[in-house]
């Protein structure tokens, strides 16, 4: 088995992942296996899910329930399931890695939504006896809906079908009809077994037939460059600073998060909605002034003009304005206990503003195993479909696919004020 033995450097790459999978694919196994194998887990967590009882050593990985380093919560452990999404870190010399292990069951598809939201890859989880399964492609249709960049397809449990190719190849062979329907691109199919760690980490020689790459050689390979940082400048005003100090009597900083693009000391800004404009005068952040910032950098701006900014105002480069509608077409996730139904009052929240909206249409549904579309008055817990709200105050927003950060929201239940839904612009 392979071991590492590196010291991190501040250069190293970050990749953030997500699994996702039906019940019991394994999900949380594969996790576990990543973490002895790359020294992730720390020795009183292992010593805490050993599964051989009166030692004080552990000699190898099969004295471990890989599943319980990452199943943290006590009703995850008593049910064999997984809850909640767990957030576990490990690294290799090549790259530095954060990954969610998200819930497979279908009455936790939120959590899921949640944990694959900022991640760069995905592995789909499939148990190979089990093949294709209807949660499988739900995850899948929401992933390509929230435009991960890289599905892995780990055919996993492999040992458990005698390492059978035809089994591996006719899941591929679905999985790649299926993602074509959406036009997904970049899609990798691994076999492999976590519990036993051939193709995980190591090759081993269960699967000769096999001539791709190993699932950590995949990731350290993926390409997390992004071209967040060419999109045109975007960054939603989260605080109006005036610290109204002796030494700041009259200072004004807009603070917020870059959500994509640059911007530099000089350039024109606007401000959307109100279209007022001015010159950025500085950036400041925690560590010093600077001269230009990138996405996703949290700064501080101050203006050349004493312009009127508030919180959920978005700041742009002037002559790059976002679209603002009061009719907001969009995909959306719905993952609230009560349907989403026509005329009925939610509150869209986008980036740091939010607005009073109502069901204008349900354009239609997706069938999850066909991609087909299906006329429906409403979306149900888990469903998706194609939805317009009618705003009461126009939202600033860009599409999905040329914006991540802000061409998505979330959807509140405006009398529980919990959220119900996600949702990226059209």
């Amino acid at each position: 088995m392979t071991k590492y033995n590196f010291e991190l450097t501040k250069e190293i790459e970050l990749l953030r992942l997500v699994t996702v999978g039906s019940v019991d694919d394994g999900k949380s196994t594969l996790i576990g296996r990543l973490l002895i194998d790359t020294k992730g887990a720390f020795e009183d967590q292992l010593m805490a899910v050993r599964k051989k009882k009166g030692t004080t050593q552990i000699s190898s990985a099969a004295e471990i329930d890989l599943a319980m380093l990452t199943d943290g919560l006590s009703a995850e452990r008593e049910q064999g399931i997984t809850i909640d999404v767990a957030y576990r870190y490990f690294a290799t010399p090549k790259r530095k890695f954060i990954m969610a292990d998200c819930p497979g069951h279908e009455q936790y598809t939120r959590n899921m939504v949640t944990g694959s939201s900022t991640a760069n890859a995905a592995i789909i989880l499939i148990d190979a006896r089990h093949g294709v399964l209807a949660q499988t492609k739900r995850h899948t249709h929401i992933l390509g809906l929230l435009g991960i960049p890289h599905l892995i397809v780990a055919v996993n449990k492999m040992d458990l079908v005698d390492y059978d190719q035809g089994k591996f190849e006719a899941i591929r062979e679905e999985m790649q009809a299926y993602c074509a329907k959406q036009g997904i691109k970049d899609l990798i199919c691994t076999p492999m077994s976590a519990l036993t760690g051939d193709m995980v980490t190591i090759r081993g020689d269960k699967m000769a037939w096999y001539e791709g790459n190993t699932l950590l050689e995949t990731l350290e390979s993926l390409s997390v460059l992004d071209d967040i940082d060419e999109k045109p400048f975007r960054m939603a005003v989260q605080l109006v600073n005036r610290p109204q100090t002796a030494d700041l009597p009259d200072y004004r900083g807009f603070m917020g998060t870059i959500a994509s693009g640059t911007v530099k000391v000089g350039d024109a800004i606007s401000v959307v909605p109100s279209g007022l404009s001015s010159t950025v005068k500085e950036i400041v952040t925690f560590d010093g002034n600077l001269e230009e910032a990138f996405a996703p950098q949290s700064i501080t701006l101050t203006l050349n003009d004493n312009i009127d900014i508030s919180r959920g105002d978005m700041l742009v480069h002037t002559g790059e304005s976002t679209s603002g509608e009061k009719l907001l077409s969009a995909n959306v996730c719905w993952i609230g206990d009560e349907p989403l139904e026509k005329r009925k009052k939610y509150i869209i929240k986008h980036t740091t503003r939010q607005v009073k909206a109502v069901v204008d249409e349900v354009n239609f549904k997706r069938d999850i195993h066909s991609l087909e579309k299906e006329a429906a008055s409403e979306l149900a817990m888990n469903e998706i479909g194609q939805v317009t709200f009618k705003l009461q105050q126009p939202l600033n927003c860009d599409a999905y696919t040329e914006n991540r950060g802000t061409g998505s929201f979330i959807v509140i239940d405006s009398f529980t004020n919990n959220t119900v839904g996600a949702g990226m612009v059209i």
